[in-house]
């Protein structure tokens, strides 16, 4: 069981219960949310790429997203096959 502790975030001068909201978990949130960001802006181009036997033209985030969508997903599956 998880112990709750007490603490003041200083402006009201209330003792809240629980957690604080700055965690190292929503500062890397909010860090890759920045970076995906930035990843995304900087790659609008439009880029010619064949699927199979079509051609699409998309913009060049969206084919890397894609990518690295598919390739999370064989991840997952190769560790869910091992536990």
């Amino acid at each position: 069981m998880s112990q709750k502790t007490s603490w003041t975030d200083g402006t009201s001068g209330g003792t809240h219960q629980g957690r604080p909201w700055v965690t190292p978990r929503r500062i890397a949130g909010l860090v890759l949310t920045a970076l995906v960001l930035v990843f995304i802006f900087q790659n609008t181009q439009h880029t010619r790429i064949q699927l199979l036997v079509a051609w699409v033209t998309m913009p060049l985030w969206l084919a890397l997203l894609g990518t690295g969508v598919i390739g999370a997903l064989c991840g997952a599956l190769v560790v869910s096959r091992r536990g």
